[in-house]
């Protein structure tokens, strides 16, 4: 069983930045593709960005170009890096772990076994 930890949530005003992150514990062995998801209040659960245990990564389209993530396979962590942030990011935040080797367009959730209990990230002014 591997236990995922999110941290890094809070209010920010748009424009601004947050930085997510997510430790892995436990049996670690065999999650190689991390990804975030996020679901806003009323809607379903959206991919928001994946990456292989290379370093490989895919994003999706709203969140290109302003978000960044990163892993430290040392620290068994992934990070979010959350720039330029827009009121239509507010949701909770899901950091998830999957068995598929690489990161590709059109993951979803039936893609990702483990899940953390996730970080809400509120954007308002």
């Amino acid at each position: 069983q591997v236990q995922l930890v999110e941290s890094g949530g809070g209010l920010v005003q748009p424009g601004g930045s947050l930085r997510l992150s997510c430790a892995a514990s436990g049996r670690t062995a065999g999650t190689y593709t991390m990804g975030w998801f996020r679901q806003a209040p009323g809607k379903e659960r959206e991919f928001v960005v994946a990456i292989s245990w290379s370093g490989s990564s895919t994003y999706a389209d709203s969140v290109k170009g302003r978000f960044t993530i990163s892993r430290d396979n040392a620290k068994n962590t992934v990070y979010l890096q959350m720039n330029s942030l827009k009121p239509e990011d507010t949701a909770v935040y899901y950091c998830a772990g999957s068995r598929w080797a690489t990161a590709r367009i059109g993951m979803s959730s039936a893609d990702f076994r483990s899940w953390g209990q996730g970080t809400q990230v509120t954007v308002s002014s």
